[in-house]
């Protein structure tokens, strides 16, 4: 059997979920994964392939580094979404700065050049401006870790965008009122929202395989965390229920595997359920807050309950640092109830024996 020794591979060991032990091959440290197996038709093509690929890019260009990026493992293997949301801001930015030298990045005017971009999408939308502005700060740093690009221009701009969601927490009226008009599969959702914290992606993804009956398992698809939230007794009893239809369904009709499921026992799209989720709040007369704004509504109410940022991190699957930032700068600065629990704390130590 002839021997072919192909250049510039780059080994890899991970461990995978089971515990065994699996070698990736990379064509060049950051550079894209081969396919197959080493010395299979598959590998050669793939290697090749990639090779390829690599002389076709602009090694002086910006444009190297958008490319080498898009093929690296930091790439594939964000989420399929995180990915399609990149791409679609990398195009601006190709179309923008596809051509800029790479000897250009270490002048000083180039970070003000990068900045007056930004500002420009910030003029149509501050949020946007922000997200694609760090997607080309991503690449960049990716390429300065790689000897790429000599300087980093892109380094701690600040934001355009302040969120101003204070308030946007869920009082109790919004909820009661939604409860009222909304139909049962949406107050459902509602309901495990407030009770588990979790993003809406999650919760429409989550199968009734994931509840046991005292807890809910899921694994989070934007971190990767795996969360087990004991399941509150209104939670309980709302599963329960649906538990309770779902045997009465006929026999021979299917039945709806994802907890969270339309009325006509299917499982939901994301567009579809943002779009009868407006429906429900307007006929509700629920207004200025999201169901986005839920997940925040559920570290509230933890913390006014008195539960710890720790136990709130273990139940929403946020980090101890994203739950102090929630509390710190959204939701808990100007609610009267802490200023109320605070001195009610004061006046039971001041009145008790020493």
């Amino acid at each position: 059997m002839t021997r072919i020794n192909l250049k510039g591979l780059n080994r890899t060991k991970k461990k995978l979920a089971d515990g065994s032990e699996r070698i990736y091959y990379y064509l060049g440290k950051g550079g894209p994964r081969l396919e197959g197996e080493p010395g299979s038709p598959e590998f050669i093509a793939s290697y090749h392939a990639a090779v390829e690929a690599q002389r076709r890019i602009p090694k002086d260009t910006l444009q190297s580094v958008i490319d080498a990026f898009q093929v690296s493992s930091d790439f594939t293997s964000l989420a399929a979404k995180t990915r399609a949301d990149y791409k679609k801001h990398i195009k601006h930015i190709e179309t923008e700065f596809g051509d800029f030298p790479l000897k250009a990045m270490d002048d000083r005017r180039t970070r003000g050049e990068f900045l007056a971009w930004r500002d420009r999408v910030g003029a149509v939308s501050r949020r946007q401006a922000d997200y694609r502005f760090s997607v080309l700060a991503r690449m960049i740093a990716w390429g300065f870790d790689r000897g790429l690009v000599l300087t980093n221009p892109c380094e701690r701009p600040g934001r355009l965008y302040r969120s101003t969601r204070s308030e946007s927490v869920w009082s109790d009226e919004d909820e009661a009122a939604f409860m009222e008009k909304a139909p049962v599969h949406l107050r459902l959702a509602l309901i495990m929202a407030l009770w588990t914290g979790q993003r809406q992606g999650d919760l429409l993804k989550l199968t009734w395989s994931a509840y046991n009956g005292t807890h809910i398992r899921l694994k989070q698809s934007k971190t990767g965390a795996r969360v087990i939230i004991p399941v509150g007794a209104p939670l309980k009893a709302a599963l329960e229920e649906a538990k309770r239809k779902l045997a009465e369904i006929e026999e021979g009709k299917p039945r709806p595997l994802t907890i969270l499921a339309t009325e006509g026992g299917t499982a939901w799209t994301e567009s579809g359920f943002r779009a009868s989720w407006r429906k429900a709040c307007a006929k509700s007369g629920v207004v200025g807050v999201t169901f986005h704004d839920l997940r925040g509504t559920a570290v509230t109410r933890l913390a006014l309950s008195g539960c710890s940022e720790a136990e709130i991190a273990t139940i929403t699957g946020h980090s101890l640092r994203d739950v102090a930032a929630i509390l710190d700068a959204h939701y808990l600065k100007r609610d009267p109830r802490l200023a109320e629990s605070a001195i009610r704390k004061l006046e039971r130590r001041t009145e008790s024996p020493n």
